[in-house]
């Protein structure tokens, strides 16, 4: 997350001091990537460091007020105009979680995959009723309208996410399950082949693990999907 942008595009604003800069930064995010004033001073030393920033006096009680420069300007400009590179995607921790949980010993994947998509499910149905709230706001106007459009976009961006990763954990399901099949079937055919070259063609009755891998996917509650509605 690129927390100095935000910062120079509050300043673009007007001049701001440090609190101020983190209270409207989680006003218009709704306090989703949440900002300690340590943090908010650390980044405007080194806009400031790096030209982007100036010191631009004190307000009447005290705070010293930042301004942004023409070449912060600039920057800002840029950053706007640039698509986010997708190329060197962050780290996910359940894409991790998931990947070391394969093959690790005591571990059932499925159990995880489940626990993760109940957690998934249950931030979807919050998200959606939060977004809920926004609407509302949003359709009421008032001083705050700017703030609560934002928030809403970010409430819907949080809620295509979720939707994405309880559909992500269902092909996780479904594939590890087709995956237990295909070696309990191959386990099958090795087994009979070498007891006896004539040995009759193996039953059409689907293997054990591979039965019991479509029980468990049969119990596994449906993900519920949260109502879309157009971002307009």
């Amino acid at each position: 997350m690129s927390i100095r942008h935000g910062l120079l595009a509050l300043l673009e604003r007007g001049p701001r001091y440090g609190s101020q800069l983190r209270t409207e930064f989680e006003s218009r995010t709704g306090s989703t990537w949440p900002l300690n004033v340590g943090q908010v001073y650390t980044t405007l030393n080194r806009l400031e460091r790096d030209g982007m920033v100036a010191q631009g006096g004190e307000d009447a009680a005290g705070h010293t007020l930042y301004t942004i420069t023409d070449s912060g300007c600039a920057e800002l400009r840029t950053w706007f105009e640039k698509p986010v590179d997708r190329t060197s995607p962050a780290r996910d921790e359940l894409a991790i979680k998931l990947a070391m949980a394969v093959g690790a010993p005591g571990v059932d994947i499925r159990n995880v995959i489940q626990s993760q998509r109940r957690h998934t499910v249950k931030a979807m149905q919050d998200y959606t009723r939060l977004k809920a709230q926004a609407l509302l706001a949003v359709e009421g106007g008032g001083a705050r309208e700017r703030d609560d459009v934002a928030w809403l976009l970010v409430l819907e961006q949080l809620i295509f996410q979720t939707e994405a990763e309880a559909r992500w954990l269902d092909h996780c399901e479904s594939r590890l399950i087709r995956l237990s099949a295909t070696a309990a079937t191959a386990g099958t055919g090795a087994s009979a082949g070498t007891s006896s070259p004539s040995a009759p063609a193996a039953s059409s009755a689907p293997p054990a693990s591979a039965a019991s891998a479509t029980s468990a996917t049969s119990a596994t509650p449906n993900v519920p999907t949260a109502p879309r509605t157009s971002a307009s």
